[in-house]
């Protein structure tokens, strides 16, 4: 039993059709063959000479003599984004380094990186496609599983309409997959298509756009290395992100930086750390307030930069004012000194930066924690600077990149919204009519005394999360704000164990009419069949099998170069969307400006065609040519500015993976911008200001930045967003191409003046403003009060599940509405949580989060080979004295019992001071057991998992975020006895 992952025996693997190790390496064999510590971060500090063989050169041969082709992509895993450097032989994938010149992973891999090759060669993969009839999975061909699921698809749409079919993508999918998926359902005709970044960020992307203007990391991993101070709160890069670590630990050791870890749990990356707080999960917004309440007690905050740049300062300190050392210990239990000391660090030995991850975002408060964040990061100064910032670190391998095209129910591909303005935008680019996506969508009849709404207001109405799809099946139809229930789901590269209240979704499940599942694994949707007929399981081959971008968390795209042809029957994403289109009907208009040959589609022609729409987020200056290129000339970009020196070819003067926004057609080759909102640098350089996205004034204040502007511009105050009619007054009209000028025109029609720099095709408008050293998106102030969220300025709420039901009346969650066309009863639960006693009945908070050795569901990962010797057990975290109480001892099985649905998961006991009393630690890596119950027989032959365990999502409980729809995963109630 390897539950404690340290050194020892090894636990038999007890699956009975487990495959041994390759060539009968062991373990310590291939750890040692590949440089990896045990623990899995393979520092380079830390490697043998020899330990990991460099790959030869383009052309060079093998002892076999066979010669060897040298191919780079990137990880499939977390968001870091290394490269992985393979070697080819006949077609075959025979070797593999952690590419030396990548600034990025530098000659490194975690466990999962190291052994990713088993991930194209695993025997586990699905092998052709399945469907399901009588109970029994079926072989067919892909023909015959493409015009069988479309007519099911083009039925259910003329009963139940476009948006009862939900479409569900993949943090997994390169860029130009994500892109093509939501285009896909805009020609379906719903914007119920989402993906991973609904359980993980969406709280970031809405809480940090409506602070200061993007969603996303301000700096950069490598940028840590300049930090004097950090704040981890919410995140365990050790495990979640092991190679984003070496920057964290070189901050920390080379620039002798503090390392303050804030978290329920002593993570391995609290072992780390210079200062550890353990606080009550939860209670993220006290804490942050209670450093606020000492940075203003002492003046410590930095006055001019909130003079200058920050918007509602005032607002906070009203409510940071109730915030007494001696309630946030109340509330949080941290010791107010313990506070002080930390705020004294931050404010005075910076730069300073705050990291978090998903124990910040995965919450009913999710959103309003990030705004706490990031005003706790402008009270103090440190945004627009290296080694300040939000480093904010992303769960999937393309997790941002996703998000960024498309992948979320609130907006079109970058940011662009629903808006008819957006939809135009976009049906100019793709040169469609607009009135024919209009008509895609369905018309909503009056339901539950709710108005009708046309095809028109339908296609500006938010989807369904997915968080709650199974809502919108189980739920009467007349709570689902749509035309009728879902009836279908087609699922793309996504985990079913990752969505709170499993019994719920299986519930879900058991109803619809069609189950589509295109994934390289059948994935925990088919293993929790009570289903006979009406899945359909395609395999799908994963991102070394294909060429695309994937962007990091620090916003660096990277151009992966298929290393392999696709194993077995598996396919590719486009091509794949592609059929699909053709047999629904709308593959010649979808397609119209994407090369397709012999039924496979170029993705360099889709990135072209997001070039050519992406100006919102500046996604329209890295072209296939341009990513390649830096992908070749990796070890010319220098470790901690990213940047390349100008007389490199090609890159010259580039910022690595040129980070969005890299502003302008590619051809004007604007750098990136490695740090976002650093007004020390020019906009040509990848400098800018806080995006002037909110207004000019509110209440009679001014919201445009006052003595600040980015290096060298023309205009030395906060200016509003730019249109053609403001060009017009400034005089700088005239700098526009005759070319550029006539697409403005033809865009604005009868109002020309009205174009922004957004929607300008032409590019005309950002490349003269940057000419005169101005940001097109304005210069404006960062908002310390969103005004248009539902709490402006963040306050805590209890959660819905809480352990100190005395604290819910100072403290309630939201009362209840309705949020994407669904209810949301959050303060109905929590009432009754609180009536029911259930914090007595379930007296121990539970928690969940990552484990080295694997990702996400945990279906790929544990498939191979390699990584499930590492982890062989689905466990829960105890602390000794809670085990004491129950008379449980470590290694032996347990059941975990939830406060909702009587659900109750089997797992192993690991008794450790890591958890405090009251508090429970369970990974959510797992799947294949359900309440006890061994699913293995469920999966097709052959393609089960090697390790199954219990998904700890059975156990999670109600509660949303109501700005995203987010899940509460990180903060319930349970109860644990022996087995």
């Amino acid at each position: 039993m390897l539950i404690k992952r340290k050194a020892g025996k090894p636990g038999q693997i007890r699956s009975s059709n487990a495959a041994p190790a390759a060539n009968g390496m062991d373990r310590r064999t291939f750890l040692r063959n590949s440089g990896l510590a045990a623990g899995g971060l393979a520092a380079f500090s830390t490697m043998m000479p020899g330990s990991v063989r460099k790959a030869n050169a383009i052309g060079g041969v093998h002892e076999q003599g066979v010669p060897i082709t040298i191919k780079k992509n990137v990880c499939t895993h977390c968001s870091v984004g290394c490269t992985v450097t393979a070697e080819v032989q006949n077609g075959v994938w025979t070797g593999q380094e952690p590419s030396w010149n990548s600034p990025i992973n530098r000659g490194t891999h975690c466990a999962k990186g190291a052994s990713i090759r088993e991930i194209v060669h695993g025997d586990r993969r699905l092998k052709y496609p399945l469907k399901l009839v009588n109970g029994e999975w079926q072989k067919l061909s892909w023909e015959q599983a493409i015009d069988e699921i479309g007519d099911k698809m083009l039925e259910i749409r003329q009963k139940s309409g476009a948006d009862s079919v939900y479409l569900l993508g993949s943090a997994k999918f390169t860029n130009e997959a994500a892109y093509l998926m939501r285009k896909f359902g805009a020609f379906w005709g719903t914007n119920s298509v989402d993906h991973q970044a609904r359980i993980c960020h969406s709280t970031t992307v809405a809480g940090v756009a409506n602070t200061w203007g993007y969603g996303a990391q301000t700096n950069s991993y490598n940028d840590i290395r300049n930090a004097k101070t950090m704040i981890i709160m919410g995140g365990n890069p050790a495990e979640a992100h092991p190679i984003s670590l070496q920057h964290v630990l070189a901050g920390k050791e080379i620039n002798r930086a503090n390392m303050i870890v804030i978290d329920p749990r002593f993570t391995r990356t609290a072992a780390h750390a210079t200062e550890y707080v353990r606080l009550r999960g939860g209670t993220d917004i006290p804490v942050i307030w209670g450093l606020l309440w000492h940075v203003f007690e002492n003046g410590w905050e930095d006055k001019e930069f909130i003079r200058k740049r920050v918007y509602g300062m005032d607002d906070v300190r009203k409510e940071v004012a109730k915030w007494t050392p001696d309630e946030v210990e109340r509330v949080s239990g941290v010791p107010g000194e313990q506070l002080k000391r930390i705020a004294y660090l931050f404010t005075h030995e910076k730069p300073s930066t705050l990291i978090w991850c998903m124990g910040a975002t995965q919450k009913t408060v999710g959103t309003a924690n990030v705004r706490a964040y990031c005003t706790f990061l402008l009270a103090t100064g440190n945004v627009g600077a290296p080694g300040t910032g939000a480093n904010i670190f992303r769960g999937h391998t393309n997790v941002q990149g996703a998000t960024d095209l498309g992948l979320d129910i609130t907006t079109l591909p970058l940011y662009y919204g629903l808006t008819e303005g957006a939809w135009k935008h976009w049906a100019r680019v793709w040169e469609v009519d607009y009135q024919y996506l209009q008509d895609r969508f369905d018309e909503v009849p009056a339901k539950g005394g709710r108005k009708p709404r046309s095809k028109k207001e339908n296609m500006e109405t938010p989807g369904i999360t997915s968080t709650r799809w199974f809502d919108a099946v189980n739920l009467p139809a007349d709570d689902v704000d749509q035309r009728d229930n879902l009836k279908a789901m087609f699922v793309m590269g996504h985990g079913g164990n990752t969505v709170t209240r499993m019994p719920e979704m299986v519930r879900g499940l058991e109803k619809l009419d069609l189950l589509v599942v295109a994934d390289p694994h059948p994935t925990t949707f088919a293993s929790l069949k009570q289903r006979q007929n009406g899945t359909y399981l395609l395999p799908i081959c994963t991102s070394l099998e294909m060429d695309g971008s994937r962007t990091a968390s620090n916003r660096s795209l990277q151009w992966g170069e298929k290393i392999v042809e696709p194993a077995f029957e598996s396919r590719n994403d486009y091509d794949v969307l592609y059929d699909f289109a053709v047999k629904l009907g709308f593959a010649d208009k979808m397609f119209k400006n994407i090369k397709v040959e012999n039924g496979h589609v170029s993705a360099e022609d889709i990135l072209r065609e997001i070039n050519r729409g992406g100006w919102s987020t500046g996604y329209c200056g890295q072209s296939p040519e341009r990513l390649k290129a830096h992908m070749k000339y990796q070890d010319k970009f220098d470790l901690v500015t990213l940047r390349a020196p100008k007389d490199v070819p090609e890159v010259g003067g580039d910022y690595y993976g040129l980070p969005w926004p890299c502003w302008g057609k590619p051809e004007v080759r604007h750098p990136g911008s490695a740090i976002l909102y650093n007004t020390s640098l020019r906009v040509w350089d990848g400098g800018g200001c806080f995006r002037a996205r909110f207004g000019v004034e509110r209440n009679g204040v001014t919201l445009l930045a006052e003595d600040s502007y980015s290096k060298d511009s023309e205009l030395t105050d906060g200016y509003p967003e730019f249109t053609y009619g403001i060009l017009k007054k400034l005089g700088w009209e005239k700098d526009l191409t005759a070319e550029e000028r006539a697409t403005i025109l033809k865009i604005g029609g009868d109002k020309p003046d009205a174009v922004s720099w957004a929607v300008d095709l032409s590019g005309g408008i950002q490349r003269v403003c940057m000419d005169h050293n101005v940001i097109h998106y304005g210069n404006g102030k960062a908002r310390a009060n969103a005004w248009n969220l539902p709490d402006p300025v963040p306050v805590h709420r209890e959660p819905i599940y809480t352990a100190r039901p005395d604290l819910v009346a100072k403290y309630p969650t939201r009362p209840d509405g309705r949020q994407f066309r669904i209810p949301n009863i959050g303060m109905t639960v929590q009432k009754a949580a609180v009536d029911s006693g259930a914090a007595q009945k379930f007296p121990i908070i539970l928690t969940s989060g990552r484990l080295v050795e694997y990702e996400g569901g945990g279906e790929e990962t544990r498939s191979n080979r390699w990584l499930a010797e590492l982890q062989q057990d689905m466990f829960v975290e105890l602390n000794p004295a809670d085990a004491t109480d129950r008379g449980i001892k470590d290694g032996q099985w347990v059941w975990v019992s939830g406060a909702e649905n009587g659900a109750r998961s089997r797992v192993k006991a690991l008794v450790t001071e890591r958890v405090g009393k009251g508090v429970a630690f369970m990974p959510f890596h797992f799947s294949g057991w359900y309440q006890g119950e061994d699913l293995r027989p469920n999966y097709p032959q052959g393609t089960d998992p090697i390790v199954l365990g219990e998904a700890v999502n059975t156990l999670t409980t109600y509660g949303f975020d109501p700005v995203t729809g987010m899940q509460e995963a990180k903060v319930t109630l349970c109860q644990i006895t022996a087995a």
